[in-house]
């Protein structure tokens, strides 16, 4: 079975950091792109920031030059880490991966993590 972990939300002050962290784990053949998505409450869930397999990066506007999105491909591992936070950033995250699972498929599926809250205090 292929499962995200996520860990690394909680409670912080307008202006501090997180760092995010999801973990890939089971019967995996190849992770290809992930992800950061973010939903606050009463907002549609919205890409926060991705990362190919080999590095290249996107950011939603509201969150560039303040998050950055890295990857450690030996861990099967995504990080994101939140600089200067602002109230708006708070919402749940969740971790997103496209990955081809061990065996005869050829198909890759798109897995979510359970989801950690992130909540910003003015």
């Amino acid at each position: 079975q292929v499962q995200l972990v996520e860990s690394g939300g909680g409670l912080v002050q307008a202006g501090g950091s997180l760092r995010l962290s999801c973990a890939a784990s089971g019967s995996i053949f190849r992770v290809n792109a992930m992800g950061w998505y973010r939903q606050a409450p009463e907002k549609q869930r919205e890409l926060v920031a991705s990362i190919t397999s080999g590095g290249s990066t996107n950011y939603a506007d509201s969150v560039k030059g303040r998050f950055t999105i890295s990857r450690d491909n030996a861990k099967n591992t995504v990080y994101l880490q939140m600089n200067s936070l602002k109230p708006e950033d708070t919402g749940v995250y969740y971790c997103n991966a496209e990955i081809y699972p061990a065996g005869f498929t050829w198909t890759a599926y798109a897995y979510w993590g359970q989801g950690t809250q992130v909540t910003v205090s003015s």
